[in-house]
């Protein structure tokens, strides 16, 4: 039975689906079988792996069909998002379904996987919180700056809300530093104030890197580009922390 992480933040560039994506790909190299669910409405999870946007979300959030992508990468699938995905999110709050409807709608592949990835959109209202109540584990991204700070304890307030009212029993993997630049007096102070206010959630940071901006543009994770680059050693050691605690 598959394990779902979400990973996720209520803003946005910080780094969210290059997360999901190489923590996916990091994940389906030790031989785990592997699906993104995309629910981003811009749809990047797809274009980052060298894919095409698709209303696969949409479709399985509305009609129930699990339309399942070939990444082109041994044990690594997706579900596409694209813009249908933001008329998903209105439809499922007008027809108030469930807090559930995410975890209903992928039972039928949860044992097809060892991990399933959700890649979440920077707001709340409706996907957001369904897909966190559907995971075991979430993965909060934050950019090591000021801005980036609200959407962090928005996050985390969100996790302690649907824990409290909801009965969600998932558990938070952790607190990823993005973007760090330890050159930076505001990125090493954020860093700091991190580790002092979460101090056993938050992990090691992910330093900015031009290197992921090309992976980005070429379609392809940075464990294709240069495994060996610290960006890659970075993403290869949050791999390990997932395998040890999800």
């Amino acid at each position: 039975m598959a394990i779902i992480i979400v990973v996720t933040n209520q803003k946005g560039g910080v780094g969210k689906t290059t997360t999901a994506i190489h923590l996916a790909h990091g994940l389906s190299l030790h031989g785990k079988r592997v699906l993104i669910l995309d629910f981003d409405p811009q749809g990047q999870a797809a274009i980052a792996l060298g894919l095409e946007a698709e209303p696969g979300i949409f479709n399985l959030l509305i009609n129930g069909l699990a339309e399942i992508r070939k990444t082109g990468r041994d044990n690594l699938h997706i579900i596409p998002g694209n813009n249908t995905t933001a008329t998903a999110q209105i439809q499922l709050n007008s027809e108030s379904r469930p807090l559930s409807h995410i975890r209903d709608s992928i039972k039928s592949v949860l044992r097809h996987y060892d991990y399933i990835i959700l890649d979440t959109a920077p707001s709340a209202g409706g996907v957001q919180e369904r897909a966190i109540f559907a995971s075991e584990h979430v993965l909060l991204p934050t950019a090591t700056d000021f801005l980036s700070s609200d959407g962090l304890v928005r996050g985390y307030e969100m996790l302690a809300q649907l824990r409290e009212q909801r009965q969600w029993k998932g558990s938070l993997l952790g607190i990823l530093p993005t973007f760090y630049d330890e050159i930076s007096k505001e990125s090493r102070a954020h860093l700091a104030a991190l580790k002092k206010n979460f101090p056993k959630a938050v992990l090691s940071p992910i330093h900015h890197a031009t290197i992921l901006r090309e992976c980005a543009s070429e379609g392809v994770t940075i464990f294709e580009k240069d495994p060996k680059s610290r960006a890659g050693r970075e993403y290869s050691k949050l791999v390990k922390v997932a395998l040890q605690r999800a």
